[in-house]
């Protein structure tokens, strides 16, 4: 897959050393720069979003440019009775055009054969990988995303403290961040001002604490 930025046929180290210096020409400039620029490079962008707390802030900045950019929302079945009416009414206010990817299992037949193992059990590999990865790589498949729109921030975990604005995925998909260097204070602001709803009762099982990886953004 070719981009503007980090084109096909470059060795890893000049992709880096490119992007480095994208990350240079974009620090400091505000969020609805950043989507500005990524969107008028991009041929198929697209939106991830777990209806966690702050996902508002991103859908509204890019939606806001990009009315009909495909919203990708894989739904692990776990989410609490308040994510999911945060999720229904920012869809609503937004009108996103949301694609929703679930587990081929049902979390009722999950219970009886797997459960939800703890991060420290083997098995817990096995269960991210049926309620997150194979159907975030089936849905990324299906619309084979040149951009990706992501709300992960500098502070929420190590590996992310070592990205950047922009960073590669590991199937090589630019993802762009353009809250990247908002504190929860700053994104409170935003959602203040723009009058947008939050909600904080969010339980992600692939993840069990909030500064580990779930796997999608390793």
């Amino acid at each position: 897959m070719s981009f503007k930025i980090v084109r096909e046929g470059k060795t890893e180290a000049q992709k880096i050393s490119e992007l480095n210096e994208q990350n240079k020409m974009l620090a400091g400039k505000p969020p609805k720069d950043i989507i500005y620029w990524a969107l008028s490079i991009a041929e198929k962008p697209i939106i991830t979003s777990s209806f966690g707390p702050f996902s508002a802030s991103l859908l509204h900045a890019v939606t806001k440019q990009s009315p009909k950019i495909n919203v990708l929302w894989v739904d692990t079945g776990y989410n609490t009775s308040q994510t999911y009416k945060y999720a229904l009414g920012i869809i609503k206010q937004l009108n996103l055009n949301i694609n929703i990817y679930v587990p081929k299992e049902s979390v009722a037949y999950r219970d009886i054969t797997l459960g939800i193992p703890s991060i420290e059990d083997p098995k817990h590999a096995i269960f991210t990988e049926q309620v997150k990865l194979e159907p975030f790589r089936r849905a990324m498949n299906i619309h084979k995303p040149d951009l990706w729109f992501t709300n992960i921030r500098k502070g929420q975990t190590a590996h992310r403290d070592n990205l950047d604005i922009l960073s590669l995925s590991k199937d090589g998909i630019l993802k762009v961040s353009p809250f990247y260097n908002y504190s929860d204070n700053d994104l409170k602001e935003y959602i203040q001002a723009n009058q947008l709803p939050n909600e904080t009762k969010y339980y992600d099982p692939t993840k069990q604490v909030s500064n580990r990886e779930c796997g999608i953004h390793d």
